[in-house]
This record gives structure tokens, sequence and C-alpha cells, in this order.
């Protein structure tokens, strides 16, 4: 009689495979639906405040996530243990949004992109205080690496790019930063995936709509379409983020997320005539290599904690 085992062990690596190049191509997509709503808001930005861009973007997230909603209960879903946190998560989150925007609309897209690269530099430093995570010398020597980075990009002394949106840019990476511990806290603490993402899209809605009520334009035929446009894109972007970690491992699917420099290189070359200068592509490169060994030393931490706990 043949030996069944091998033939399991094939079938469940081919399994693995095809999950994986499935959470691959997920990812990448993700990251090209972001750059395409980072497009859309170049455009609209020159005649549209950015508060009312965040409340197109918030809205119709919002109204996409109706039917999950419903789907899970409807107001139960609702139900929190956590309000402090999601507190947390909206106002940070919501600053991070609105300074992204910002920049895509004073900034070439690809320097956005690349100084948005900083979050996790800014999440390893944010997690000491907040977390009670320690950070030994080689993520420490990652971050100091990560900014040498930054100082490439931003070329402070040489009026290469208007310094202060570069920085506000850099304050928003902190700012999601912040976001990415709330939700992880959460996430320790029990709190549903679908409790996360409702709060900070009612929480982004109303924010951005006080803050649209003295600035508000009321957009063009086309100018609506572009709005509609950076909702989808973003709404779309966040299923397949939310897909891409769901069926693959952070270690395969993170480093993918640096696709995202490219489709805004290519959007800006075409659409804006923006070219990357030598040293601002320098820079890209030391801030994603930082960025990979931060994720690679945090993965073999967790590692030697799960294998400490055992």
């Amino acid at each position: 009689m043949t030996d069944p085992t091998p033939t399991r062990q094939t079938e469940a690596r081919d399994s693995t495979a095809r999950r994986r190049a499935r959470a691959i191509a997920s990812i990448i997509g993700a990251t090209a639906m972001f750059a395409c709503a980072a497009m859309l808001v170049k455009l609209v930005s020159s005649t549209l405040p950015t508060a009312e861009i965040v409340l197109a973007r918030c809205a119709i997230s919002l109204a996409a996530l109706t039917p999950l909603l419903a789907r899970e209960g409807g107001l139960r879903a609702l139900r929190t243990r956590e309000p402090f946190w999601h507190a947390v998560r909206t106002f940070s989150g919501f600053g991070g949004m609105i300074t992204a925007f910002y920049g895509y609309a004073t900034l070439p897209l690809a320097e956005v992109t690349a100084l948005g690269f900083t979050m996790p530099m800014f999440l390893t430093m944010l997690s000491i205080p907040i977390l009670g995570e320690k950070v030994g010398i080689r993520r420490a020597s990652a971050i100091v690496v990560g900014f040498l980075g930054v100082l490439l990009i931003l070329r402070p002394f040489s009026n290469a790019i208007p310094l202060l949106p570069a920085l506000v840019v850099v304050f928003g990476a902190v700012c999601w930063a912040m976001a990415m511990i709330a939700i992880r806290r959460m996430g320790e603490l029990g709190e549903s995936n679908v409790a996360i993402v409702a709060w900070f899209s009612i929480g982004g809605t109303v924010l951005a709509g006080v803050l649209t009520i003295p600035v508000w334009v009321t957009p063009t035929l086309a100018e609506t379409a572009a709005l509609i446009g950076v909702g989808l894109a973003s709404t779309v972007a966040q299923l397949l983020m939310t897909d891409a970690y769901r069926r693959g491992e952070p270690t395969i699917v993170a480093p993918f997320e640096y696709t995202s420099i490219l489709w805004t290189t290519l959007i800006g070359i075409t659409l804006f005539g923006e070219t990357p200068s030598p040293t601002m592509a320098a820079g890209v490169l030391v801030l994603v290599a930082s960025g990979l060994y931060i994720l690679h030393r945090e993965v073999i931490r967790r590692r030697e904690a799960v294998g400490a706990g055992r």
C-alpha cells in the first residue's frame, strides 16, 4: 500500500505556497490602490480643502463598512470595553491620515510615501514607554540608520523640498505608529476587528466633518467623482491588506508593502513630472533597509518570547 504521508505533505506545501502567493498579490494590489488614492488626492487638492477630502474618504469607507456591521450584529458590534484606546486610535489615525493627504497636496508623491516608511521606527520607539517593550542594540542601531535615511530625503540645508510640509508628514508617521500601538493593545485586550475599524471610521467622519464646516467648497462633478474614487480605492486597499495579512505571515507580506514607492514614483513621473533625485533614492533605500531589519528583529524577538513561554 502506498504511504499517503508524502502526498499529504506535498499538498500541504502546495496549499501554503498558494496562500502565500495570494497574500503577496493582495499586498501588492493594496499598495497600488493606495497609490491611486494618493494620485486622486493630489489631483483635487489644489481646489478642495484637505479636510473635505478626508471627509469623503472616511464617509465612503463608513458606508462600505455598513453591510459588514449589519452582518456582525449591527449596533451590538460597536459595543466596546476599551473607549480610551478607541479614542487614541481615532485621533492618532486621523492625524496620520490628514497629514498624509496634506503631504500629497504639497510634496512629490514618492517623497510622502518614503517619509511614511519612518513609521516602523517610531513604532519601535513608542513601544518602549507605552507597551514596556525592550529594544536591543540592533534595533536601536537600525533606528539610527533609518533617521540617516530621513536626512537624505529631507536634505534640510539644501532647500530641495519644502521642509515644513515634510516635517508635517513625519509627524503623521508618528501618529500612525501611535495608532498601530492602540490597535495592538486593543487586540491584546480582546477587542474585535469590526469594532476597531468601525469606531475609527465613525470618529474620522465626525472629526473631518467638523473641520470641513468652515472651509467647505462645493465640488464639481469631476471632483465629486475623484472624491468617490479616493474613498473606494482606500477601502479596496484596506480589504486587500487585511486579506494579505490574514493569509500570509508578516515576514512574507510586510516587505512587499515597500512596492508602494514604485507605484507612487511611476505616477509622480508620468502625471506630475516628479523625478526623484539620486539623494532621495539613496534615502529611500536606507529607510527600506532599516524598516526590513526592524521587522526581522521583531520577528526574532516574538519567536524567542513564544519559546520562553512554553
